[in-house]
């Protein structure tokens, strides 16, 4: 038990040295990409939390890319689940009402061609100098990346 939790852990760490953009958290998980977004999606709701929407990325761009000339595939798969905490927003916006941009949440899981690995990540918050939305944002951070290692 304790080397599967410890192999569980090494995959769960953010793949910093991939992420060459600071806007970006990566993690990358083993499995087909159907269990890894199935533990995603129950992850976000294992916390109480409600999607609001899911985008299909790869799908949008497979059929759009065909409307503008263009064929490269992007993605195996590739998903994009949108919600929100009204706890954490609400701080958010209490420390800053233009913070509404940071809402609503997402990650996404994705394939991308020629790679087993599956892939989750979350947009990072920017650093602030407004010292009473620092608590927030990193409550949000917390937050996804909790959601993400949940799915893992």
């Amino acid at each position: 038990m304790k080397k599967l939790l410890a192999a569980c852990a090494m995959l769960c760490l953010p793949l910093t040295a991939l992420a060459a953009e600071s806007y970006t958290v990566l993690f990358k998980a083993q499995g087909s990409y159907q269990d890894v977004r199935d533990n995603l999606q129950m992850a976000i709701e294992g916390k109480g939390l409600k999607i609001t929407s899911t985008n299909h990325i790869a799908d949008m761009l497979e059929r759009t890319g065909k409307d503008i000339g263009e064929t490269r595939k992007v993605y195996e798969n590739a998903e994009q689940f949108e919600f929100c905490s009204a706890t954490i927003s609400r701080h958010m916006m209490e420390a800053d009402p233009h913070a509404i941009v940071m809402c609503p949440y997402s990650v996404v899981v994705y394939q991308v061609p020629d790679d087993k690995a599956v892939y989750l990540a979350y947009r990072k918050p920017a650093a602030t100098k407004n010292a009473a939305l620092k608590k927030p944002l990193a409550e949000m951070e917390t937050l996804l990346s909790d959601i993400i290692k949940d799915a893992m």
